[in-house]
C-alpha cells in the first residue's frame, strides 16, 4: 500500500465527514466540500474521527487511488478548517491590481485594463498596489484561479518584469554583448 494511503486523518475539532457509497463530504466551519470516490477502488473507514483509507483490492491503481485519495481529502479537512491562500507580487513600472468586489482590475502594461473574474468559493484582496491575495476552501480552485491571473503576465527573464508568486524566484539572464 502507498505510503501517503497510510497515514490515517485527523478530523480537526469543528470538521465532521460523512461518507456515503460513492462520495465523501467534509463539513467545516468554512464551509463544505465533497469529492468522488475512486470507482470503488479505495474503502474509506471513519473510526470516531480518524479517517482511514485502504485499497479495495491488490492492484497497482488501487494502491495509486489510495495514496491520491487519502491527498484529495487531507486538503478538504485543511480547506474546511483554515482555508488556502496564494499571494502574487506585481514587478514592473505602472503595474497596479485593484480587488473590486468578485473582479480583481489588472494594469499590466498593456492597452487596455485587464478584468479577471473570481469563481465562487473564491475572494480576492489587495493589500497594496502590487500585492494580490487569492483566499479559499478549495486548493485546486485557488491555485488554478492564481496561475490564470500569473498567465496574463508572467515573468520575463530579463527584467524580472510580470506577476510572480511571492516565494518565486526569478532567474535574471544576462543581455547578448556585442
Amino acid at each position: 500500500m502507498s505510503r501517503v494511503g497510510k497515514m490515517p486523518i485527523e478530523l480537526p475539532k469543528g470538521a465532521e465527514a460523512t461518507i456515503a457509497q460513492d462520495q465523501i463530504t467534509v463539513k467545516g466551519p468554512l464551509g463544505v466540500l465533497s469529492q468522488s470516490l475512486a470507482h470503488g477502488l479505495v474503502k474509506v473507514v471513519n473510526d470516531n474521527g480518524t479517517l482511514r483509507f485502504e485499497a479495495a483490492n491488490e492492484s497497482r491503481e488501487a494502491n495509486a487511488m489510495s495514496g491520491t485519495m487519502r491527498a484529495l481529502v487531507n486538503n478538504m479537512v485543511n480547506g474546511v478548517t483554515k482555508g488556502f491562500e496564494k499571494k502574487l507580487n506585481l514587478v514592473g513600472v505602472g503595474y497596479r491590481a485593484q480587488a473590486q468586489g468578485d473582479k480583481l482590475n489588472l494594469s499590466l502594461g498593456f492597452s487596455h485594463p485587464v478584468v479577471h473574474m473570481m469563481p465562487p468559493g473564491v475572494t480576492v484582496q489587495t493589500p497594496t498596489q502590487t500585492e494580490i491575495l487569492i483566499k479559499g476552501i478549495n486548493r485546486q480552485q485557488v491555485g488554478q484561479v492564481a496561475a490564470e491571473v500569473r498567465a496574463y503576465r508572467s515573468p520575463e527573464p530579463y527584467k524580472g518584469k510580470g506577476v510572480r508568486y511571492s516565494d518565486e524566484v526569478v532567474v535574471i539572464k544576462e543581455t547578448k554583448k556585442k
